[in-house]
């Protein structure tokens, strides 16, 4: 699965994922913050899921215009990831 992780989320969540098989981008290794929209964007344009805690991302008037469901979890810890 191609995700692409918020930089909100727990760097090691990329590891985890990419250990699982997944091909994973973490925003957290970009030279700057783009922003909500601009995430969306990039998650749309590459076919990613968008993993992010940011509550308002779901709100944002790109994910309506472009039809992209944003999911927030609660917790990124290992142990969601793995069960430990």
């Amino acid at each position: 699965m191609k995700v692409l992780l918020d930089s909100c989320v727990w760097g090691g969540a990329r590891d985890e994922l990419r250990a699982l098989g997944h091909e994973v981008v973490w925003a957290g290794d970009w030279d700057k913050d783009p922003g909500d929209a601009e995430i969306l964007a990039i998650a749309f344009a590459e076919e990613r899921v968008l993993v992010t805690l940011d509550k308002d991302s779901a709100r944002s008037p790109s994910c309506v215009e472009s039809d992209m469901l944003a999911s927030c979890a609660s917790s990124p810890t290992r142990r969601g990831l793995r069960g430990r």
